[in-house]
């Protein structure tokens, strides 16, 4: 396993009991280089929405815990914050809960002449994601070949 995925999933475990004792949900930890800097990312989410006192108490917490257990190498920025609108689908549950939603697909090549695409989430496995289209065919996609997928929004 890589450096990166050891501390994303050592940092995922301390978060667990944090995110669970507040009624939050974790959606994702992130440990990446970014202009020079480590970030270690911390998304969080709860009905109703994740709010800048939530991720402080998170953030101050995970800070703590970090310190005490000291297993990052590398100096970092911690960050605690919310998935936000643009949230990607990425886990077993993130496709669950979007289910019968409008979600956006982009390919990272053309898929009949286009690379994105937009639908209602019909069904996924771990290799495929099905979406209805809007003249109401379906449309399968291997995840393979999805570069971005993530609920769609109107403005």
């Amino acid at each position: 396993m890589a450096k990166r995925e050891t501390y994303e999933q050592k940092t995922e475990e301390i978060l667990l009991p944090i995110i669970e004792r507040n009624g939050f949900e974790l959606v994702d930890v992130e440990y990446v280089k970014e202009g020079g800097n480590w970030y270690l990312r911390a998304y969080i989410d709860k009905p109703g929405g994740i709010n800048v006192d939530d991720c402080e108490m998170v953030s101050r917490e995970l800070s703590d815990i970090l310190d005490e257990k000291d297993f990052i190498d590398e100096a970092y920025i911690l960050e605690v914050s919310s998935p936000g609108l643009g949230r990607p689908l990425k886990k077993e549950k993130d496709f669950k809960r979007s289910l019968g939603q409008e979600v956006e697909i982009r390919t990272y090549r053309m898929v009949d002449r286009k690379k994105e695409f937009t639908g209602i989430l019909k069904d996924y496995d771990k290799d495929t994601v099905t979406i209805e289209m809007e003249d109401g065919s379906l449309k399968t996609f291997e995840k393979g070949d999805i570069a971005l997928i993530r609920l769609a929004f109107d403005f």
